[in-house]
C-alpha cells in the first residue's frame, strides 16, 4: 500500500530509507562460488616413452586444420562458421543467454510508467459537486509512477551471476559446437580421401587382374594351362570390379555428410576425387600436462560455468526466506476536465515503502532451496565427468597414434614382401613351376595388404584430427567472454 506524506520532512524520510537499503544491499545471501576440485593425473599414461619430434612453431594457433596443408580442406572448414546450421543455432543460443543477463540486471533499476485516463460515469441519480444534473461525472488524469525493490539480500545480484555464468557456458558451448563440426568435417574429409585412394587401388588392381586373365587365356590356348585357371582369373577380376563399384556408396555418403557440415544441399555439392597421398600425417600439438586440459577444452569450461550458475541459484533460493522491501511513488494531475488539468489544485503525489514477508508457504521455499542445491550437486558431478571424459579421449588418441605409427612400420614391410611375392609367383607360373592357384593366393594377399595400408594411413589422419579435437583445437579458457563483455549491451562482437 502507498502512504501519503504531506509533511515537510518527507524528503528526509525517503533519504534515510534509501541509505538503509544501500547499506543492506551490500550483502548477498548464499554461498560464494568456489571452483570444484578435480582429480588430474600428473601425466598422460599413453604419452610415456613416445614423443613426437616437432618444432615448437607447429603448435596450433586456432586454425589447427592448416597443419595438414590441404587447401581444399581449409576452404571447407572455413565454411563451417558461415553456413553450418548447428553452429548458427549455438550462436543464437548465446545471444539468447546474453539477453537473459540483461533481463536479470534490469531488476537493479526502478520501473517507471506513465499513464493517462479519461472516464465518464454515473452513480445512481444523485447530483453532487462536479457532476451534471443527471448524476454523470467526468474524470481525467495524467500520472507518472515508479517502483523499486532494492536488492537488500542480493537476490538480483545472485540471479545476475547465474545468468552471466550461463551465458559464459553458452559461449563455451558455441566454441564446442564449432570445434565438433570442424572435427567431424576433417574426419569425413580424410575418410573420403581414403576411399578415393582405395578406388584408385581397385582400379590398379583390376588392371593387373585383366593382364593376369589375358596371360591365362593365352596359356590355355597354347595348351599350357587348364580352363579352370581361366575361370579362376576371371572370377578374381569380376570380384574386384564389384568391390570397386561398392565403394561408390561409401564415397557418396561421405560427400553428403560434408555437404551437411558446410550447410549446403547434398544435391548440389560435390568434391573431386583426390586419393590420399602416402605421406604420414603431420605432427600434432603436444598434449602437455593433464591439468592444462581443463583450460583447453570448451566443453569442460561450459560444464564449469554451469556449476557457477547453479551455485548462484542457491543464493536466489535462499533470498526468498527474507522479507522484501519495495518503494513506490506516483505524481500527476487529476480533474474533471482537460481544461486546466495541469494546474496546482489538480496536482497529487504519493510515496512510501512496503515491506512484505512470507510467514507460511507449506514448505515451498525449503523445497526450492533443496532443489537448487541438488542441481548444484548434479552440475558438479557432470563437470567432473566431463573432465574425466576429456582425459579418456586424449589417452585414447595418444594410444591410437602411437600404436598406429608402430603398425605402419610393420605394415610397410609386409606390403613390400607381398609385392615381391606376387612378382616371384607370376614368374614361377610363367615357367610352369606352380599352378595359377598360387598366383591367385599371392595376388589376394598383396591386394589385402595394399588395402590395409591405405586404411591404416587414413586411420592415422583421423586419429590426428581426433587428438587435436580432444586437446581443444587451440581453444583456451581465456577465450571465454568476461563478465563485462557478457554484460555489455553494445558489445562490438554482437551480431
Amino acid at each position: 500500500m502507498s502512504t501519503r506524506y504531506p509533511t515537510p520532512d518527507t524528503p528526509l524520510a525517503v533519504a534515510m530509507t534509501l541509505a538503509v537499503c544501500t547499506l543492506l544491499g551490500a550483502c548477498a545471501v548464499g554461498p560464494d562460488y568456489v571452483k570444484p576440485d578435480t582429480a588430474a593425473p600428473v601425466a598422460y599414461k599413453e604419452n610415456s616413452g613416445w614423443a613426437v619430434a616437432q618444432p615448437a612453431d607447429t603448435a596450433d594457433r586456432g586454425k589447427w586444420w592448416e597443419v595438414f596443408g590441404d587447401a581444399r580442406l581449409n576452404a571447407l572448414i572455413e565454411q563451417v562458421d558461415i553456413s553450418n546450421q548447428t553452429v548458427k543455432a549455438a550462436a543464437a543460443q548465446y545471444e539468447q543467454a546474453r539477453a537473459l543477463v540483461e533481463s536479470a540486471r534490469a531488476a537493479y533499476f526502478p520501473t517507471v510508467g506513465l499513464s493517462a485516463a479519461a472516464t465518464r460515469s454515473q452513480v445512481g441519480g444523485r447530483v453532487t459537486t462536479g457532476t451534471s444534473s443527471s448524476g454523470i461525472s467526468n474524470n481525467v488524469s495524467l500520472s507518472l509512477g515508479a517502483s523499486w525493490e532494492p536488492d537488500i539480500w542480493g537476490k538480483v545480484r545472485r540471479a545476475t551471476e547465474a545468468q552471466t555464468s550461463s551465458a559464459q557456458a553458452s559461449a563455451a558451448d558455441l566454441a564446442a559446437a564449432r570445434l565438433s563440426a570442424q572435427g567431424q568435417l576433417a574426419q569425413s574429409y580424410f575418410t573420403l580421401r581414403q576411399v578415393d585412394a582405395q578406388i584408385q587401388l581397385y582400379a590398379d588392381t583390376v588392371a593387373a587382374y585383366q593382364k593376369s586373365l589375358q596371360l591365362t587365356r593365352n596359356r590355355y590356348v597354347g595348351g599350357v594351362s587348364a580352363q579352370a585357371d581361366v575361370v579362376a582369373a576371371d572370377t578374381q577380376l569380376k570380384t574386384a570390379q564389384a568391390q570397386a563399384i561398392n565403394l561408390g556408396v561409401q564415397r557418396a555418403q561421405l560427400e553428403h555428410a560434408i555437404a551437411l557440415l558446410v550447410g549446403q544441399p547434398a544435391s548440389t555439392f560435390s568434391i573431386a576425387p583426390a586419393p590420399l597421398t602416402a605421406v604420414p600425417p603431420p605432427p600434432v600439438p603436444e598434449a602437455g600436462l593433464p591439468s592444462q586440459l581443463l583450460e583447453r577444452r570448451p566443453d569442460v569450461a561450459a560444464a564449469e560455468r554451469q556449476v557457477a550458475a547453479a551455485n548462484a541459484q542457491i543464493g536466489v533460493a535462499k533470498a526468498a526466506y527474507f522479507p522484501a522491501l519495495s518503494l513506490t511513488g506516483s505524481a500527476g494531475y487529476q480533474g474533471s476536465t482537460f481544461a486546466n488539468l495541469l494546474s496546482l489544485p489538480n496536482r497529487f503525489w504519493s510515496i512510501g515503502p512496503q515491506l512484505a514477508a512470507t510467514l507460511f508457504d507449506g514448505g515451498a521455499r525449503d523445497a526450492l532451496s533443496r532443489q537448487a542445491r541438488a542441481v548444484y550437486d548434479q552440475d558438479v558431478a557432470l563437470y567432473r565427468q566431463t573432465v574425466l571424459t576429456g582425459f579418456r579421449e586424449v589417452e585414447d588418441n595418444l594410444a591410437a597414434l602411437r600404436i598406429l605409427e608402430q603398425q605402419a612400420v610393420v605394415q610397410d614391410a609386409a606390403l613390400q614382401a607381398a609385392r615381391e611375392s606376387v612378382r616371384l609367383t607370376i614368374n614361377q607360373y610363367k615357367a610352369g613351376v606352380v599352378s595359377y592357384l598360387n598366383v591367385v593366393t599371392a595376388q589376394a594377399t598383396a591386394f589385402g595388404t595394399e588395402r590395409d595400408t591405405v586404411s591404416l594411413l587414413g586411420n592415422r589422419y583421423v586419429a590426428s584430427v581426433q587428438l587435436i579435437q580432444a586437446l581443444g583445437g587451440g581453444w583456451h579458457a581465456t577465450s571465454l567472454p568476461s563478465t563485462a563483455a557478457v554484460n555489455a549491451a553494445n558489445d562490438p562482437e554482437r551480431k
